[in-house]
């Protein structure tokens, strides 16, 4: 297996000082299951490249485990990609080779380390369990420019598809510690396999690999599990350590979602319409909506009551009505949660492109369910994408759609971070609509005590015991005309529900039009419709039933 590291810095051949390798030399070392090689196919002053070549020994290779080292199939003792693709094994051996590297020292030359080079890494085959969309997720959000480019499982039988591999070249300006280090952390993460037993003292490995990014990184719980070989207790320790150095709980790391809905079925597993921001975890259970409650009723039973519709399916509503208005066709849906706003864009054929991004693991795999995204139409599948993401952290994939909806989700954010969110979202992004939806603290009087008849909300409490605050009308307008102003963007305001002429609607929505103030479309939307509905006996999702 093969991996190069350039650089165009002029004199480009100080690359050695900082690998501690010379240009001119080819030198050999020992390491796990073969010999590694450094030497330089190219080294000048426009240009210089080293090169890690590991030469595996695949006799020592069988005899180091039962398992072949993939459990893929079982004549993997046998025949197995390990001497050919990137893995566990190439990362050890550059972890071995450039270890001062990695640790950002050199005593010829300190100055050099801390500086920002321009740097090329080309690995001719990284196996992705995840494809290149996968890959892109890993690299883009530390700074690089990344080309993936899947490898065919037979050239001459284009007809068969591609493989798992990818021919990986990264481009961007980084230090050359953390370049190290990054591939280091994201090569096994990609290959989702370990060549050695992975032992408590793997998640200090990853900390001291992943200081000073991986904490910040929107896939840091993906990445922790994969390298820690998806062990739950270690995997937990590492989030836990990750959540300490980010200022947060683990569980707004990847516990956003019950377990129980993860493992159950995906129509059953009713979980909230929109996900957490920044991991504040996601909104729990639609406890309104109707469950099944067995077979098909008795043809001759009376006929059941039509109920009104809950909020949360006003709110979708309005939503819709919104970002129809607007002429929206790329959307964004940040925090989606279990995706039922997705769902519900996905019955519209004018949404042509529709992403949802969660910082929940679980919550994106229960929405892959709930969507039925493995049994969807191809053309369908292609309108749909779900990526991993924290809406406090800039991220280049977002960058560039019509639209995004907060809904539900900037209560779930600490008021101090709330910035953090507004810049990476309307600075950022800065889509050409954003539609922002929260609960209106003033209605909350509305749902009484159980012991009153009512909804089970206790005077003075909030909706959900995960929500950092909730806004009076006055506050949230005054909030959403700073950040209009501050970002660009014009704001006009909606009720969701039913507008109480004393206390208001239990959720307001805001809708920013970039450049400028949007006047109010001819005729009413269905943000207009959702305020005809009665809500006195629905409420809010986040309001116990």
């Amino acid at each position: 297996m093969f991996l190069t590291i350039a650089t165009t810095r002029r004199p480009a051949t100080e690359l050695g000082f900082v690998l501690h390798k010379h240009p001119d030399k080819s030198q050999q070392f020992s390491a796990s299951y073969g010999t590694a090689h450094v030497f330089y196919p190219e080294a000048g002053e426009e240009r210089c490249e080293a090169a890690l070549l590991l030469d595996v020994d695949p006799i020592a290779l069988v005899r180091g485990t039962k398992k072949g080292l993939t459990p893929d199939f079982a004549l993997a003792q046998y025949v197995n990609d390990r001497p050919y693709a990137a893995s566990s094994l190439l990362a050890v051996a550059l972890g071995g080779v450039f270890r001062t590297a990695m640790q950002g020292r050199c005593v010829a030359r300190p100055e050099l380390v801390d500086e920002v080079w321009p740097l090329e890494v080309s690995v001719p085959a990284v196996p992705s369990r995840g494809g290149a969309g996968l890959v892109r997720a890993l690299f883009e959000p530390l700074g690089w420019t990344v080309e993936a480019e899947p490898l065919p499982l037979d050239e001459r039988f284009p007809e068969w598809g591609d493989s798992r591999y990818v021919r990986l070249t990264l481009t961007g300006s980084l230090r050359v510690s953390d370049a190290l280090r990054h591939l280091y952390v994201l090569l096994p993460v990609l290959d989702d396999a370990k060549h050695y037993w992975v032992a408590p003292d793997e998640v200090d490995k990853l900390l001291r690999a992943g200081d000073g990014w991986l904490a910040a990184h929107p896939e840091r719980a993906l990445i922790a599990r994969r390298y820690l070989s998806r062990r739950p207790g270690l995997t937990r320790t590492a989030l836990e350590r990750l959540a300490e150095i980010d200022d947060a709980r683990v569980e707004d790391l990847d516990n956003a979602i019950p377990e129980e809905a993860e493992d159950g079925d995906a129509e059953a597993g009713a979980v909230g319409e929109s996900g957490a921001a920044d991991g504040a975890g996601a909104v729990p259970a639609d406890e309104h909506a109707v469950p099944a409650v067995g077979p098909a009723a008795d043809s001759t039973a009376e006929p059941a009551e039509a109920k009104p519709p809950t909020l949360a399916a006003l709110r979708r509503d309005a939503i819709l009505g919104a970002l129809r208005a607007a002429g929206s066709a790329r959307v964004l849906d940040l925090g989606c949660g279990d995706a039922k706003l997705i769902g519900a864009l996905l019955q519209d054929s004018r949404f042509t492109e529709i992403v949802g991004v969660d910082v929940s693991v679980r919550a994106l795999t229960v929405a892959g369910r709930r969507l039925r995204l493995d049994r969807m139409h191809e053309r369908q599948r292609a309108r749909v994408k779900l990526m991993q993401g924290a809406l406090t952290y800039t991220d280049a994939r977002l960058v560039g759609y019509d639209a995004a909806v907060l809904c539900e989700v900037i209560e779930h954010v600490d008021e101090p971070r709330l910035p953090a969110l507004e810049f990476a979202v309307f600075g950022a992004a800065k889509p050409g609509v954003v539609v922002v939806t929260t609960p209106n603290v003033e209605y909350n009087v509305r749902y009484a005590p159980e012991e009153e008849g009512g909804h089970g909300l206790a005077p003075g409490a909030m909706r959900h015991g995960d929500h950092r605050f909730e806004w009076d009308r006055a506050r949230f307008r005054s909030w959403a005309a700073e950040v209009g102003e501050r970002f660009g963007y014009g704001v006009e305001f909606a009720p969701v529900g039913d507008d109480d002429p004393e206390v208001g609607p239990p959720t307001q929505m805001a809708v920013f039009h970039a450049g400028a103030a949007a006047p109010r479309p001819a005729g009413p939307t269905a943000a207009d419709h959702a305020t005809e509905h009665t809500t006195e006996h629905t409420t809010d999702k986040d309001v116990p039933a």
